[in-house]
């Protein structure tokens, strides 16, 4: 069994695609049209070849959008990212003006930092700390 994809879900995978390419730097690589919404799934730069991400249009579900709502509310990421250096990363987002809610912080074992994606999730970046 491996991990080949993960949605994130986006009401407008528009203003997604251009969030997620534009300041993250993920690379497109499937946009195909479903109709009105799109089949639109990027990769990591460093793994074009890996786990893709799909920015999945069923937002406005009533379902997803409590449990969207719920896990803001309650400060929780939708998602998490690897990083190799979560401060230079940090400082690179913010400097393209990316909204954190967390500013890196030591877990122990890891560093973490969440921001909002502008599509109403909370995504954190993480950096495994090497003993």
């Amino acid at each position: 069994m491996k991990i080949r994809l993960m949605s994130i879900p986006v009401a407008d995978q528009d203003k997604a695609l251009q969030f997620y390419t534009e300041k993250l730097g993920f690379t497109l690589k499937k946009d195909i049209s479903l109709g009105e919404a799109r089949w639109l799934t990027l990769v990591s730069p460093e793994e074009p070849e890996g786990p893709e991400l799909l920015l999945e249009p069923n937002a406005e579900y009533p379902a997803m959008k409590a449990l969207k709502e719920a896990l803001v509310k309650d400060g929780i990421p939708i998602a998490a990212f690897a990083v190799n250096n979560i401060h230079e990363e940090f400082k690179r987002l913010k400097e393209k003006g990316v909204s954190f809610t967390l500013e890196p912080t030591d877990f122990g074992t890891v560093l973490v930092a969440i921001f909002n994606d502008t599509c109403d999730n909370l995504i954190q970046i993480y950096q495994e700390k090497i003993p």
